[in-house]
């Protein structure tokens, strides 16, 4: 099983790709310096197999490696952050 997340900025959403197939998404909007998670989506046959999980993972590694901040209005994403607190310095404080 090959598996990609790539960011779709005309989209405004990071994407996640199964063999090829997209199979889930994170919606996003900017504002200045940070990424503000809006909601997480995976496709119902896709479901209990860590798609999430991956696109979240890769996601917030993308916006760490661009120097930007986050701000976690998805529970999906807020959840997998308060799980993996490794990513609690990327949360934007103001």
């Amino acid at each position: 099983m090959s598996v990609l997340v790539e960011d779709n900025p005309a989209r405004r959403r990071f994407e996640i790709l199964v063999d090829g197939s997209l199979a889930g998404f994170v919606i996003y909007e900017l504002r200045q310096d940070a990424v503000v998670f809006i909601h997480t989506e995976v496709d119902a046959a896709r479901q209990g197999q860590g798609i999430g999980s991956n696109l979240a993972q890769a996601a917030l590694e993308q916006v760490r490696e661009r120097g930007e901040r986050v701000v976690a209005r998805c529970p999906f994403i807020a959840t997998y952050i308060e799980r993996h607190p490794h990513y609690a310095d990327l949360l934007e404080t103001a």
